[in-house]
């Protein structure tokens, strides 16, 4: 029995493995395959699909978040196992060996699973409001061992304006520190760093070249690392980046129809789903559209399907041909053209938007908002003021940051569609010649991994 470790290097591409010779290089001396990922193309239902064997309309993970109806809210980025169906990988292995064990450091929906070791951010919010960055492991002692031999973790660089590398290697120590000194059967790594720029910047741009080259750097002796101990080392990726820049309006198109509510507090607008009758869940450049009538659907329909930047909308046919047709996906799935990508926006009157459109909040907006990703460059000395609020937080003042622009033209990529260009697809690769597929379907990877690992 070999011991497996499984990179999840999003946003790797065709594209970008020529910028990256050691990660590349695991393909050459071993083998190389595309990787057919799943509609929508998006982190969660994607790792969802490798980890089980199983399309959205099985797991149910139908995007990055949706509304959940039972509750009457909008909820992305939540954490819990619990909400991923079908068997996961680990547990089809201890079907046949009760005692195999499993790390995994930063997949998505690591909270509640049933794994020996677990690490992903959890920031700590205190009871004032504070968030101070931090992690969750299972189990507790974990967290300082890693954090004694590595720092806190850097939340800050691992999403919002100043993402970056240093999120990316705290993960790729911890890693290593499990591997070596816990030794577990299978570690899953997720590696983000290429999922920031691409989206600033553009797949092509000077700045995401440089950033694979960096991660590549980085990843080399750790890969070289998992090799020498004698382990199969699996690199793989979600999705692509394509190049974007048209973003889309969806929920302001459906307020200007009447047919979205807000309800307005200190003079700041709030989606108002209970009372709405068609909203949309944004996710890159799908939509899951919620109509609360039936009889709506036809008119709903109609409206979205001639809004410029939406490219086709599924129905309950087409949700089931993409293996989308689960309860929690919208009534309608807007697919945004290949250029375009779909905002959250649903006010009409930026002085109107609530204060966490300006900020980095992924847990408060009703939609995925890449524009995190910027700063917004008309506040003036916007970087010295973001300092300076976090030396007043620190200080023990409340405090109201504003770094995120209003204006999304800033985004240059995004993903979630099903690629159309090769040099934009995601790819999979092994240090081992086990790779007998010129391509393997996202649903797939679950039994070519139980094949590597023996089991």
């Amino acid at each position: 029995m070999k011991r497996l470790v499984v990179l999840d290097i999003v946003g790797l591409t065709p594209h970008l493995l020529r910028h990256m010779p050691s990660v590349a290089a695991l393909g050459e001396r071993g083998s190389r395959a595309r990787l057919d990922t799943v509609l929508p193309a998006v982190t969660c239902t994607v790792q969802s699909t490798l980890l089980t064997g199983e399309l959205p309309s099985v797991h149910g993970v139908v995007g990055n978040g949706w509304y959940f109806r039972d509750l009457g809210e909008v909820m992305l980025w939540r954490q819990h196992n619990a909400l991923v169906g079908g068997e996961k990988l680990w547990e089809t292995a201890r079907r046949t060996d009760p005692g195999y064990t499993v790390a995994n450091v930063c997949w998505w929906y690591a909270m509640g699973a049933d794994v020996d070791w677990t690490v992903t951010p959890r920031p700590i919010y205190y009871s004032d409001g504070a968030k101070e960055p931090d992690c969750y492991t299972w189990p507790p002692t974990l967290h300082d061992e890693l954090t004694d031999r590595l720092g806190p973790f850097p939340l800050f660089t691992y999403w919002g304006p100043n993402a970056g590398l240093p999120s990316t290697q705290w993960i790729l120590g911890a890693a290593r520190q499990i591997f070596d000194e816990k030794h577990p059967d299978l570690t899953l790594v997720y590696v983000p760093h290429l999922d920031y720029e691409p989206q600033r910047s553009g797949p092509d741009s000077p700045e995401t070249l440089r950033a694979a080259r960096q991660l590549d750097a980085a990843l080399g002796p750790l890969i070289d690392h998992f090799q020498r101990a004698g382990a199969t080392v699996v690199a793989l990726s979600e999705y692509g980046i394509a190049p974007a820049s048209r973003p889309v309006d969806v929920n302001r198109a459906l307020r200007r129809a009447g047919l979205l509510h807000v309800h307005t507090q200190d003079g700041m607008e709030y989606l108002d789903p209970w009372t709405s009758r068609a909203f949309a869940v944004a996710d890159h450049q799908i939509a899951h559209v919620y109509v609360k009538d039936r009889a709506d659907t036809a008119a709903v329909a109609k409206l979205l399907g001639e809004l410029d930047g939406v490219e086709h909308l599924l129905d309950a046919d087409g949700k089931a041909a993409h293996g989308l047709d689960h309860e929690r996906s919208g009534d309608l799935v807007a697919l945004a053209d290949p250029d375009a990508w779909f905002t959250y926006y649903y006010w009409l009157d930026d002085a109107r938007a609530p204060d966490f459109a300006r900020q980095v909040e992924i847990h408060r907006k009703p939609g995925y908002d890449p524009a995190e990703l910027l700063y917004d460059d008309t506040v003036p000395a916007v970087k010295l003021r973001a300092v300076g609020s976090v030396l007043r937080k620190k200080a023990g003042f409340r405090y109201r940051i504003r770094t995120v622009p209003l204006d999304p033209s800033g985004v240059s990529g995004s993903h979630g569609l099903l690629p159309t260009n090769p040099d934009h697809a995601p790819v999979l690769l092994c240090s081992e010649p086990e790779l007998k597929q010129e391509a393997y379907a996202a649903a797939e990877v679950k039994s070519l991994l139980l094949q590597l690992a023996g089991r």
